[in-house]
């Protein structure tokens, strides 16, 4: 299958890659058989991120990271609905279902239409071909038990007045809802400002909008807004990261340029 999606659609390459990547690894971090499947049958040239291997341990962090927390939601909520904001061909559905969970993948329909390529929908597993500013979608949700809404690789392409706007919609139409939400550290967002990144290093026409410092700055978004914790990638495999293990520790490297996962309610 030829892959004909450019800009911020086409950045749901990089994890794809990523996981299928990490899966071939001797010692993994994750394992997504389901990404080496995919991965095999679209037409694109993937050589072009085969020197990110930042980027690559990054996906397999967050990866586990929102594994690993979807997981003690739902065995905490065992009918519990999930939202996957920007899911792009993320496979988190297949590792995580208990058979009792309702799951919602969200995003544009050129990127759905990929997806039914290879994956079913089921009474529990819904996809919505909607852009996140169609909000339209939240009226698609029918929420079953407790939600939680997840959203990696999105709201960093998006300006912190559309992110503002998305987090008031998702405050008053879930309340009591739990997040995972990946960040970018608003220093790279102002780098970015001044050199394309992501254009020079995936090749890819997509610009880095919005970040933040600390994971507590979410709560400035929305007074709905409640900060659990965070979790940041350079605290993880520490093995995999080479030189940046020794940067990390410096607190203002690791502000500056790790990505992180926050974990927040809606209040």
């Amino acid at each position: 299958m030829e892959q004909k999606l450019t800009g911020v659609p086409e950045t749901l390459l990089v994890p794809l890659w990523a996981r299928a990547t990490e899966t071939k690894h001797e010692n993994p971090i994750i394992k997504d058989e389901k990404a080496v499947e995919i991965m095999a049958k679209i037409e694109y040239d993937f050589s072009k991120f085969k020197n990110q291997e930042p980027t690559q341990i990054s996906v397999a962090v967050r990866t586990e990271l929102l594994d690993k927390a979807a997981k003690t939601f739902i065995d905490k909520y065992p009918t519990a609905t999930i939202i996957n904001i920007g899911c792009g061909l993320d496979t988190r559905f297949l590792r995580t279902d208990n058979g009792k969970i309702c799951w919602y993948d969200l995003d544009l329909p050129e990127v759905i239409t990929i997806r039914e390529q290879f994956f079913n929908e089921s009474e529990r597993h819904k996809m919505i071909a909607k852009s996140v500013f169609d909000y339209s979608w939240i009226d698609d949700i029918k929420a079953k038990g407790p939600v939680l809404i997840i959203a990696e690789g999105i709201f960093m392409y998006l300006t912190e007045q559309e992110v503002e706007e998305i987090m008031d919609k998702l405050a008053h139409a879930f309340k009591g809802a739990e997040m995972l939400l990946e960040t970018t550290p608003a220093s790279l967002v102002k780098q970015n400002q001044e050199h394309d990144l992501i254009k020079d290093q995936y090749k890819i026409e997509a610009r880095l909008q919005w970040g933040i410092k600390k994971g507590k700055d979410i709560e400035k978004l929305n007074s709905h807004i409640e900060f659990i914790e965070d979790w940041h990638y350079f605290d993880y495999h520490k093995n995999r990261w080479r030189i940046i293990r020794w940067l990390s520790l410096i607190p203002t490297f690791k502000d500056r340029f790790g990505n992180r996962i926050v974990h927040l309610k809606f209040i």
